[in-house]
């Protein structure tokens, strides 16, 4: 069904002007519209202020003239100062709501040669944004002007998908602000991936709370610092990046520090504090643990949230401060909710836009990428190359993406065990004994403090109370001081995990073996366990 052709667009007071008959020989823009062969416009809504009433109607007479068939509908517009962007565009916006927009009959063009500057960059937004449906039309005079010649005309589709080349390049720019969020790390965990994406869109289109829930070291502050950084960039925000953890805030001192104080407001207030809230104005807020905040700073966050200012404590004056707030807890803010511990029209407020962080251990597949990125950091903060060998760099990513390894501190964990392992490396490479020490001491550090208390109990796979006394028997364990069933817990664990008695000896005794003229490890560890009547074999049979 072929569509009516409708046109909107302004009164050109310059170009559409002209009363005596050489008006005819003249380029009118708007007039020209009517005038080509191959398009026929059903109607015009022509758009004037009311100074240009008599050159409207003259239009639209001339129009009449030239294109019977075209019926032109004079909409005077109310406008002041149509130099004004708010005015113009308030007056342009109020008309297009209350305009019935027909698109499965009637076919839209907004025309943006005529009217102001301001007018022709209103048009466009309420086009960009679909509140006028359609295209833009900009019509162009001829080479050479002659009585009846209309010129030309273009037609401008802001549908991006229809511009393969224009989508290409935005698309790749929000490709390129993912991969700043993620800090250029080829994250390959699709629960992940599809939460950066979705941040991404967020933080460039909108200044709405924003809270991060995920365990500690799961990368809430890096992620809130990086979105405050890629709306830097994009002009978005002209304030600070503050960053506090709730956690450290108590008493007078809480309220004091986030909305500041006049001086003697409280014992110690010995000078006015303008508080963090009023340093982060025009910039991001980001503040961590917020389920740590007390009754009363939830109050005032509240009210500072939704409308933008405060009362300093011991100020009788409301100060402001136009920030975005981003959060981040480790807690179930639901949970906390409905025990009353934190305000639900709070929640309500910050939870806009809600994304819970996964800890490491719940995207196995990023740690390679996060290992080779902390790798190469590490080894520009030691100033060498640092490498794992292929043996080593296998047994460490095997041991990591284990079930056994907990990564009870995220990211935290996993960057100091680079760290470590980049900052030990001779020569700048991390051989296999190196590895295995790592692994024992990550085991080590994610023992369940439970546990610990009756010897040592490392995470999944380690060497228990139980598997020390199954091997020695449960008398002969209570006669053994806590320290050395520690001690011997960590010396069969690295055992287990090693190939032969040399290799577990070098690893054990890496540091005083270089100390010795004469070397011989198995020997030192073999002796080792026979205080406690073990040996090698009956060591590696029990961890089978």
């Amino acid at each position: 069904m072929r569509r009516t052709k409708v046109v909107i667009g302004f009164l050109g007071t310059q170009l559409d002007s002209g009363k005596g008959a050489g008006r005819w020989e003249k380029w009118r823009p708007t007039v020209s519209l009517v005038q080509h062969e191959d398009v026929v416009i059903e109607r015009l809504e022509l758009l004037y202020t009311p100074p240009h009433r008599e050159l409207a109607h003259q239009v639209r007479t001339d129009m009449a003239t030239a294109s019977p068939e075209t019926t032109v509908n004079l909409v005077p517009l109310p406008i002041a100062d149509p130099w004004d962007f708010g005015e113009v565009y308030a007056q342009l916006y109020d008309w297009t709501q209350a305009y019935r927009f027909d698109t499965e009959r009637e076919e839209y063009w907004t025309h943006i040669t005529t009217g102001t500057h301001v007018a022709q960059i209103c048009l466009f937004l309420l086009v960009e944004s679909r509140r006028i449906p359609g295209v833009l039309v900009q019509t162009s005079p001829p080479k050479r002007q002659q009585m009846g010649d209309p010129g030309s005309y273009t037609l401008i589709d802001l549908d991006l998908s229809r511009y393969d080349v224009i989508a290409q390049r935005f698309g790749a720019e929000q490709q390129d602000a993912v991969q700043f969020l993620k800090s250029g790390i080829a994250t390959r965990n699709a629960r992940f991936n599809a939460l950066i994406d979705e941040v991404e869109r967020v933080a460039v289109r909108s200044r709405a709370p924003i809270l991060f829930t995920g365990p500690t070291g799961a990368g809430k502050s890096h992620l809130a610092r990086r979105m405050y950084e890629l709306k830097k960039s994009r002009h978005q925000v002209e304030g600070e990046f503050v960053e506090v953890n709730c956690a450290t805030l108590h008493g007078d001192g809480a309220a004091s520090t986030l909305f500041g104080h006049k001086k003697g407001s409280f014992t110690g207030a010995a000078a006015d504090r303008a508080g963090l809230l009023r340093t982060a104005h025009k910039g991001v807020l980001f503040l961590d643990e917020i389920g740590e905040l007390g009754p009363d700073e939830q109050a005032m966050l509240l009210k500072a949230v939704e409308e933008k200012r405060f009362y300093p404590l011991g100020s009788d004056r409301e100060v402001e401060s136009d920030f975005q707030l981003v959060a981040g807890t480790n807690r179930d803010l639901r949970t906390e909710v409905a025990a009353g511990r934190f305000r639900e029209d709070l929640f309500a407020r910050i939870n806009l836009w809600s994304y819970v962080l996964p800890g490491l251990a719940q995207r196995p597949e990023d740690i390679e990428p996060n290992v080779d990125h902390l790798l190469q950091r590490a080894g520009e903060e030691l100033g060498r190359s640092v490498r794992f060998s292929n043996e080593a760099r296998t047994a460490y990513l095997r041991y990591a993406q284990s079930p056994a390894a907990l990564w009870t501190g995220n990211f935290r964990d996993l960057s100091a065990s680079v760290t470590r392992l980049a900052t030990l490396a001779d020569s700048g490479r991390i051989g296999l004994p190196l590895v295995e020490a790592e692994i024992a001491r990550l085991r080590w550090l994610w023992q369940p403090a439970s546990d610990a208390r009756h010897g040592l109990a490392p995470a999944s796979g380690g060497v228990g109370r139980d598997e020390l006394a199954a091997l020695l028997g449960d008398e002969a364990v209570e006669s053994i001081d806590l320290f050395d069933q520690l001690q011997l817990a960590a010396v069969l664990q690295v055992c287990r995990q090693s190939r032969t008695l040399s290799d577990a000896g070098r690893l054990l005794f890496q540091a005083s073996r270089t100390q010795r003229t004469v070397v011989n490890d198995a020997d030192r560890l073999r002796k080792y366990l026979v205080r406690f009547g073990l040996d090698w074999d009956r060591v590696v049979a029990a961890g089978r």
